[in-house]
Parts: structure tokens; C-alpha cells; sequence
């Protein structure tokens, strides 16, 4: 079945079942490998993406449930020569050590920015929470997210 989604600003046509996951779509028929294979069962957060600006589990999401909704991969932040500002600060902060887990952390931390550009810590936290990270870069992701937020980091547990 032939289905269209709109990813990352643009109409794509997809031949796909409606009940194969979004994941599966992306990696195997687009060729968008941002977004990871980690449990399968929405419990890690390595497949998220953004439907509509929400993040979301692309590994539980089946693509027929898209509909007209946006779609937005790690794709659609940036590239290498056009950073975006949270990218950018991942980089700084150095908040990847092996690099699973961050195209998901990129999209969750984007949606909460795109809503409330300078959350506080406790949202930081609360908002991040779905997302994991087995290598333990969590403090360097959450120092990324305040620095985008504006925060200095003072009075934030490190």
C-alpha cells in the first residue's frame, strides 16, 4: 500500500502496510538512520521522533497512524555545516560517548524547546525522563539542554 507522509517538510510517498512501524519506514524504505533500534517496546527512547512536535516512540507508532501530521527526524534539525543550536550544544557539551541514544535525545530535548524555550530544571528532567542513555552521558545531555535553554548551569545538580 502506498502511503504519504509528510518528513521533515516535505511530502513522501511510502509503500508500506499501515501497521509496520514508523521505525521500520524511515530506516529500511527512506533510508533516515538517525532514529535507532533499541528495545522495540517504547521503554528506551533511541527511535524517537517528533509527530506534530511531540516526541514519540517511532518503534510502536505504526505509520498508518500518521496521517497528515508532521514527522521530524534527527534529519530535519541540521547538518553537519548547519548545526542546530541544540546540536550544537551536544557537541560542545560532548554529551555523546557512543552516539545510540542521542538522535533521540536531540528530538525529546527539541520538543520541549520548541514549546518553552527556557524550561527550568525540573522540566529539563521530567521531559527527558522516557530517553536513556546506557553509556551515562546523562549529565552532559541535560548541561546541552540548559545551555540552549539559557541557563548557566548554576544551582542545577551538574
Amino acid at each position: 500500500m502506498t502511503l504519504t507522509i509528510h518528513l521533515n517538510g516535505k511530502a513522501q510517498a511510502v509503500a508500506a502496510d499501515p501497521e509496520t512501524p514508523l521505525l521500520y519506514v524511515l530506516r529500511d524504505e527512506l533510508g533516515l538512520n538517525g532514529a535507532k533500534y533499541g528495545c522495540g517496546l517504547g521503554q528506551c527512547g533511541a527511535c524517537t521522533v517528533q509527530l506534530d512536535g511531540k516526541a514519540i516512540f517511532s518503534c510502536i507508532t505504526p505509520v498508518g497512524a500518521v496521517g497528515d501530521r508532521a514527522v521530524r527526524t534527527v534529519e530535519g534539525l541540521g547538518s553537519l555545516d548547519h548545526m542546530s543550536p541544540l546540536q550544537q550544544a551536544f557537541l560542545d557539551e560532548q554529551a555523546a560517548q557512543c552516539g545510540y541514544c542521542i538522535a533521540g535525545m536531540l528530538m525529546r530535548a527539541q520538543a520541549l524547546l520548541d514549546v518553552n524555550p527556557h524550561p527550568g530544571e525540573a522540566e529539563i528532567r521530567s521531559h527527558m525522563q522516557p530517553n536513556l542513555c546506557r553509556c551515562g552521558t546523562h549529565m552532559r545531555i541535560l548541561r546541552a539542554i540548559r545551555r540552549v535553554a539559557g541557563q548557566s548551569g548554576k544551582g542545577a545538580a551538574a
